[in-house]
Parts: C-alpha cells; structure tokens; sequence
C-alpha cells in the first residue's frame, strides 16, 4: 500500500520521457527510480535518471529494438537503453535473494510489484518512484524522512547492511553530504556490521570514502563512527585520545586532524592529505624532561604509512604521490622571502606548491593560539608568490634567458660542467644577485667555467 502521494513538478530530459512513454504504450509501468527522484526533492539536477519497469527485460528489447539496447546488467534486469545518445539504465521490478559475497544478490525474483521492487532497497530516501507528470510514489516514509533530514534503512537495517556492506559507508556519506541524522537502529547496525566491510573491494571502498570525506558535514560523522573507519585504515586507531603534551597543540591527535579537515577545501586531494598528514605520531612520540610532547620525524613516516594506506585503498597514483609529498612537507619551514618563494615553486611548481600552502594553513590553524604567527608568515609567503608568477619571475632552468647550447657555443665542453653551470646560474637568478638577462648571464657563464676549469 503505498504510504504518501505528492505532485512534484520537474522537467525531465527528454530522452527519459520518450523511454518511459514506450514502456507505458506497451502496457508496462514504468517509474524514475532511486537517487534521481531523492535528488530531485532535494533541489539538485541529477546526474544521471534509472528507471524500474514492469516489464522484462526480453519486452524491454522487444519494446526498443536490438540496436538500442545493452544487456549490461540482464542477469539482474538490468538494460541500457540509448535514446537518442542519452543511455537510461531500464531495470525490471525485482525481489533480490541472498547475498553470500555481501555484494551482490545470489538470485533475483522478477516482479511486476513496483511496491515489492522498492522494499528491497538501501534507504527510504532512496525507495522513491517518479511518474513524468511529477506524481512520486512513497511506499516507506521516504518523503517524511526526506523532509526531517533523517537517513533510514528500508526495513530491518541489520538485513540490508549484510546484503551489500558497502551501503554502511554509503549511509556515512550520505550523512556527511548532507547532514542527514542517522536513525538510530540504522546507526546501531552500522556499528555492529561494521566488520563486514571486510568484504568489500579496496576501490569500492575508496570511492564511497572519498567522496564521504568531501562532505560539508564530514567531520561529525568521522568522529561518531570512527570505529567503521578503522577497519580498512587501522592505522588511524592510535590517534584518537593521543594526547601531544605540547603548548602548541590543545587537542589530541584524532581532534586535532578533525579540526584541520574543517579548514582545508573539500578536495579529495588536500582532505586526504590532512586526515593522514599525523598518522605517524603516535609512532614517533616522545617528551623531554620538561614534559614537553616532540614527534621528531613524523612527516616521513606518515608519508611512508599514508602511502602504505593509499596502495591498499587502489588509489591512482598521481593523487597517492601528490598526498604523499604533502605530508611529508607539511611542518618545512616557507619563510616569506622572494628567494625561498622561487626555490619552492621550482622544487614543487605552482600547482603543488599552492595544496601545500592550503594544507600547513589548515594544520596551524588546527593548533593553539602559540601558532597563529604562522598564519601571518603563510599569507605573506602566498602574496610573494603571486608577485612571482605575475612578474614570470625566473624559477626554472626553461625560463633562463640563455640554455645548454648558448653555453656550447661559449666555448665550454658539453657534458657535466654546462649541467653545473646552468644550475649555479638559476641558484644566482632566484638569490636575486643575477638578473635573467641574456648578456649578464653569458658574462657570469664564462667566469665560472674559469672557475671550475683552472
């Protein structure tokens, strides 16, 4: 029995209305389905639109002809249907039997109960069906739920996190996306299935993390359930209760980590980076006779964990690398001083230079007030560095008013001593004692090959 009607009124994409208008044409119901209808109440345009058919998926083909489908997902029911370049996944009203891997159902029941399709799902935001004329169908307190910003397991919670584990981070991420509060038999189940996570593949894991940890609301879920988080990073578990003895930090490691995720953007790159940029400092701890808490090394041993984790997690390469070097940069020194400020950008180029101004800001301001000085010396260094990529100050040897071959041609062998000459004159040029001028750089070339030769 359906629980709720409304009328919403929404312009769907015409190609989802030409596919569900064949369906009913034929005779089947059709209905948008899932996170678009959520979505939709919400006030955001989804992404993509599934749609749940009466139909099987032998009359989803007989409706649309060979050529316009996909079997991609048929021993679920699941068609793609391209219409007019736009694919709409077409999947059939189902009741889904065991799942012994914990991720997909063994044996799927096809129905025409739209009712006993819904029942089946994850959360009863998500157990929405759309008509296109804007009516939706509420079979479990979706809309209610919806409305009250509550997150609720269709059914016994229990059940449905042992049919697919992944859906314990998926009801986190939710939650950290838009603040929805947990009910609280479904949080209960979450802490008690936790381990089933287990089961699941590293990049499924990942991409519901990620995504989780880029939540504007991400910090309060990270710390309620941070025992789900230990499962598949038990590297983290040391650091909550840490406590650091020293008067540059108030919070313990694990609090301290949560308050710079507040301050750093929500980039899965730099939130990354701060929620593992203090891994290591359990491991490195020590306190001198004044009581005083030190974590000598900490950077390039967190570096060295976090790439450990992010290996285990399948993280591409280029963000475990990028992650990796800010951590292990994260406590250098970056005076505000134009000769520092051009070293830095062609040590690290703009790009990562800039991630690395946003974590060290996050992490100071994540400390007590005796390390607010840092902030100021932070700014002053970024200003200095957008004087220098607005002048195209020199910081690299392909921005040298002279190369390899000018210093050929001056007469000095090829080989090593042009590499080191090259390298003293961009050391010259970024100190400020040499300008990038073609005719001052060739005159100081010729005297250090005097140098270096006689």
């Amino acid at each position: 029995m359906c629980r709720q009607t409304i009328q919403v009124p929404y312009d769907f994409p015409g190609q989802v209305i030409s596919v569900i208008s064949a369906l009913e044409w034929h005779g089947h119901e059709a209905y948008v389905v899932g996170g678009a209808v959520r979505d939709i109440l919400l006030g955001k345009r989804p992404e993509d639109y599934d749609v749940a058919t009466s139909a099987t998926p032998e009359e989803v083909m007989a409706v649309f002809g060979k050529k316009a489908c996909h079997p991609t997902g048929i021993a679920h029911g699941t068609v793609t249907v391209v219409e007019d370049k736009f694919p709409v996944e077409v999947t059939t009203f189902r009741v889904d039997g065991d799942y012994a891997d914990s991720r997909h159902p063994d044996e799927v029941t096809f129905t025409r109960s739209l009712e006993e399709d819904v029942k089946r799902r994850d959360f009863t935001i998500n157990a929405l069906a759309m008509k296109t004329d804007g009516t939706i169908m509420d079979y479990c307190g979706g809309i209610e739920d919806l409305r009250n910003r509550k997150l609720r397991a269709v059914g016994d919670p229990g059940v449905r996190f042992e049919e697919d584990a992944l859906r314990i981070l998926r009801a986190l991420r939710f939650a950290s996306e838009h603040g929805f509060a947990i009910e609280a038999s479904t949080a209960r189940e979450i802490m008690a299935k936790r381990g089933l996570l287990a089961k699941l593949s590293s990049e499924r894991i990942w991409k519901e993390f990620s995504k989780l940890l880029c939540g504007m609301y991400c910090v309060p879920i990270l710390r309620k359930y941070f025992d789900v988080f230990t499962v598949f990073i038990p590297e983290i578990a040391p650091m909550r209760g840490f406590e650091q003895h020293n008067p540059h930090h108030i919070y313990d490691v694990w609090e301290h980590t949560l308050a710079a995720v507040m301050y750093v953007r929500n980039e899965p790159i730099l939130r990354t980076a701060i929620l593992l940029h203090d891994v290591a400092k359990p491991e490195c701890f020590s306190m001198d006779e004044d009581g005083v808490g030190h974590f000598l090394g900490h950077q390039k041993m967190g570096a060295d964990m976090a790439d450990g984790i992010l290996r285990r997690l399948k993280v591409d390469t280029k963000m475990r690398e990028t992650v990796v070097m800010l951590i292990k940069a994260h406590d250098i020194t970056l005076e505000p001083r134009l000769r520092i400020v051009r070293r830095r950008l062609a040590q690290y180029g703009e790009e990562t230079l800039r991630m690395l101004l946003e974590v060290k800001r996050a992490d100071i301001a994540a400390h007590s007030v005796k390390s607010a000085y840092r902030l100021k010396e932070i700014a002053d260094f970024e200003e200095l560095l957008d004087r220098t990529i607005r002048e195209d100050l020199c910081c690299s040897f392909s921005a040298m008013a002279v190369n390899g071959n000018d210093l050929i041609e001056l007469g000095i062998a090829p080989g090593k001593l042009v590499g080191r000459i090259k390298k003293q004159l961009l050391d010259e040029i970024m100190d400020g004692a040499l300008p990038n001028e073609r005719e001052a750089l060739l005159r100081r070339a010729k005297e250090l090959a005097d140098k270096y030769t006689c």
